[in-house]
């Protein structure tokens, strides 16, 4: 089928054009080099120091890119199923008597 007057080939997976799948944008790359740079350089104790602060200072935002990389599947033995032993919740604060529902 041709488009806008061409008549050539189209390219990987009916594409003409663009990068192949599987390659990388180059932007994102520049970008997520620099954001690791100046992860590196943000604290004189390097990477791991500065992401222990930011546990301590930035709970939230620290937990979200927790979230970003943990696995989102956790496996094991089929035979040997992982199924909870025990629920656990823990409240840090006590609920107040009049506003009880």
């Amino acid at each position: 089928m041709a488009r806008n007057g061409n008549s050539g080939s189209f390219g990987v997976n009916g594409r003409k054009g663009g990068r192949p799948p599987g390659v990388p944008n180059k932007v994102t790359t520049q970008l997520k080099e620099a954001i690791l740079q100046a992860l590196n350089e943000a604290d004189a104790g390097g990477a791991v120091e500065y992401l222990k602060q930011q546990a301590v200072k930035n709970p939230n935002a620290f937990l979200a890119l927790v979230g970003r990389v943990l696995p989102l599947q956790v496996s094991g033995d089929p035979d040997q199923p992982l199924i909870p032993s025990a629920i656990q919740f823990v409240f840090t604060q006590q609920p107040d008597s009049e506003n009880r529902t």
